[in-house]
C-alpha cells in the first residue's frame, strides 16, 4: 500500500544500517539525530549509501532538543534560523525534499504567553519556509503532545497558515486531547509525511503499532481519503518496549509489521 520507512531515530548513519534496510525491504529513510550529531554529517557518504542500496532519503527531522522555534530571544532566533537555514541547504544538496520541524521545544507552554509564543513560531516558519522552497523542498510541521505548541488540528493549521508552502508531519503517537481521525480529516492533503507508532492515549510512547491503542484500519482509510502517498514512515527506536517485548527490534520487525497492517490482519 505504502513503501515502507523508517527513521535513523539517532542511530548510526554508516553503511551498515543501509544495508540493513534495504534487506529488509525498507525503502526510505528519514535523518534523524540527537541535536548533537548533525555536525558530523557526511552527506556525500549518505548519498552514496542511499543509491548503491536504493533507499530514498525522503525526509530530514532537524533538531529539535535545544530548538525552539517559539522562543523570544531575539539573539537565539537569530542564530537558529541561519542553522537550520544551512541544515536544509545541505539536505537539499543530496535530494532530501521533506524537512520535519517541531514548531515549539518539548516543554508547556502556558496560556497567557501561547499566542506570542505561536505568533513567534509563525515567523520563524515562514522563513524556513522560503528557505526550502528556493532548495526545492519544504517544511513539514509536526504536531506535538501535551502542552507544546501544535498540539491539536486548530493549532497546527494556524502555525502553517502563515505561508502556503508549509505542510505537515503527523505523528500519530502524539494526539493527547483530539481523536486521530478527526485530526487528520481537518488538516487533510496538507499532510505529506508522517512519523508512525503506537501508544497508550495517556502520552507518546513510540510502540510498535499493535502494542497500543491506536485503531490502524481506521487511520488507514483515513489517510486514503486525504490523499496521503507517501511512506509509511516508522519512527520507532530499536529499543522500544524492549523490557515488555524481550528483545530489541529489527527492521524486518517493521516491514513485517506494515505488511500485517496493510492486509488489515491482527497485530
Amino acid at each position: 500500500m505504502y513503501p515502507i520507512g523508517l527513521s535513523s531515530c539517532g542511530k548510526t548513519l554508516d553503511e551498515q544500517l543501509f544495508a540493513d534496510y534495504a534487506r529488509a525491504g525498507i525503502s526510505a529513510m528519514e535523518i534523524s539525530l540527537r541535536w548533537d550529531g548533525y555536525k558530523f554529517i557526511d552527506y556525500r557518504k549518505l548519498e552514496a549509501y542511499a543509491k548503491q542500496y536504493k533507499i530514498a532519503l525522503w525526509s530530514y527531522h532537524l533538531p529539535f532538543e535545544i530548538t525552539d522555534l517559539s522562543t523570544p530571544e531575539r539573539g537565539w532566533r537569530g542564530c537558529e534560523t541561519e542553522y537550520l537555514a544551512a541544515l536544509i541547504k545541505q539536505g537539499s544538496d543530496i535530494g532530501i525534499q521533506k524537512f520535519v520541524v517541531h514548531p515549539s521545544i518539548e516543554l508547556p507552554i502556558d496560556v497567557p504567553n501561547r499566542q506570542q509564543r505561536i505568533e513567534l513560531a509563525k515567523e520563524m516558519l515562514n522563513y524556513l519556509a522560503e528557505i526550502a522552497t528556493m532548495c526545492g523542498s519544504e517544511i513539514c510541521v509536526e504536531n506535538l503532545p501535551r502542552g507544546c505548541l501544535g498540539n491539536c488540528s486548530d493549532e497546527i493549521l494556524d502555525l502553517i497558515s502563515v505561508n502556503d508552502k508549509l505542510r505537515i508531519c503527523f505523528d500519530t503517537n502524539h494526539l493527547l486531547k483530539e481523536d486521530l481521525i478527526h485530526f487528520i480529516r481537518c488538516v487533510g492533503n496538507k499532510i505529506t509525511t508522517l512519523h508512525v507508532s503506537d501508544y497508550d492515549f495517556v502520552d507518546e510512547r513510540h510502540w510498535l503499532p499493535g502494542e497500543g491503542k491506536i485503531q490502524w484500519p481506521a487511520v488507514l482509510i483515513a489517510l486514503q481519503e486525504c490523499g496521503y502517498h507517501g511512506p509509511w514512515m516508522y519512527e520507532i527506536p530499536f529499543d522500544s518496549n524492549e523490557t515488555i517485548r524481550g528483545r530489541k527490534l529489527t527492521c524486518g520487525d517493521f516491514v513485517d509489521n506494515a505488511h500485517k497492517l496493510f492486509r488489515g490482519e491482527d497485530l
